[in-house]
């Protein structure tokens, strides 16, 4: 049956003329609507720092301006190895400073978490930031247990105090890039422009 439909259709010359607009609408209406919804390309670099060379500051920046009109500039400090140590985000009169996981020296987690939060607070200084300017704060321990939520809670209040703290989440993982790292701190610090 469908053999003889099919073969009317190819040799039927009236019946192909009255299908064809149908088909391609219903083909082209069918694509169409299968399309993604159109979208914005993302803003692009309105000017770009030279390329760093050795022995420069460690820094680039790039400005940015999307289509909200609110530009801003990427700053990366201390970049090699594939990564920056942070990437600080200057926009309208807020500093937005990121800042990667950070890893102590030391046979000890609280020694380790000293190191950590050390060099953290030098890569805020440099910034123009204290620890108090942190608003969030991720931490990652080898070998959680509960000992490591003791060691991690004095620590931290010792050296940041207990009260207006960051946002923080407390993961505890199998391992770290090394096995000789206990600890990795990254954080997140917002300061205005002065």
């Amino acid at each position: 049956m469908i053999r003889k439909i099919a073969a009317t259709f190819v040799t039927s010359l009236p019946l192909r003329a009255l299908l064809f607009p149908i088909i391609t609408t219903f083909l082209f209406i069918s694509l169409t609507a299968c399309q993604p919804a159109s979208r914005e390309m993302p803003a692009t670099p309105q000017t770009e720092a030279t390329p760093q060379t050795e022995g420069s500051s460690g820094m680039s920046s790039r400005s940015w301006e999307g289509e909200a009109a609110q530009a801003f500039e990427k700053t990366y400090i201390d970049t090699h190895n594939g990564y920056s140590e942070a990437v600080v985000i200057t926009t309208g009169n807020l500093k937005t400073i990121h800042i990667s996981g950070q890893i102590g020296e030391g046979e000890t987690l609280d020694a380790q978490m000293r190191s950590a939060l050390g060099k953290l607070k030098a890569l805020l200084e440099g910034q123009g930031a204290t620890m108090k300017d942190v608003v969030k704060m991720n931490t990652y321990i080898v070998d959680y247990g509960p000992e490591s939520l003791g060691v991690f809670r004095g620590v931290r209040k010792e050296l940041m105090g207990d009260t207006d703290m960051p946002a923080s989440t407390l993961v505890g993982v199998e391992a770290l890039a090394l096995p000789e790292w206990l600890i990795e701190i990254e954080a997140i610090a917002v300061i205005p422009l002065k």
